[in-house]
């Protein structure tokens, strides 16, 4: 899903984790939740900030 940018797939994934028994994944589901929106945004778009990040953690 993250390579393939296919953020679409998302709910589905989150509904899979749900109706299993791995409580951090559902912790982590939850904080997805959150903002749902942005996050699928985030694994659907070609756009990231990796370059910037990198100069980011370079200059620290």
């Amino acid at each position: 899903m993250l390579t393939q940018l296919q953020g679409d797939q998302l709910p589905q994934w989150i509904e899979a984790v749900r109706t299993d028994d791995l409580p951090s994944l559902h912790t982590f589901v939850n904080g997805l939740e959150r903002d749902l929106a942005v996050v699928t945004a985030g694994v659907t778009l070609p756009w990231n900030s990796g370059v910037v990040e990198g100069h980011v953690n370079r200059i620290k």
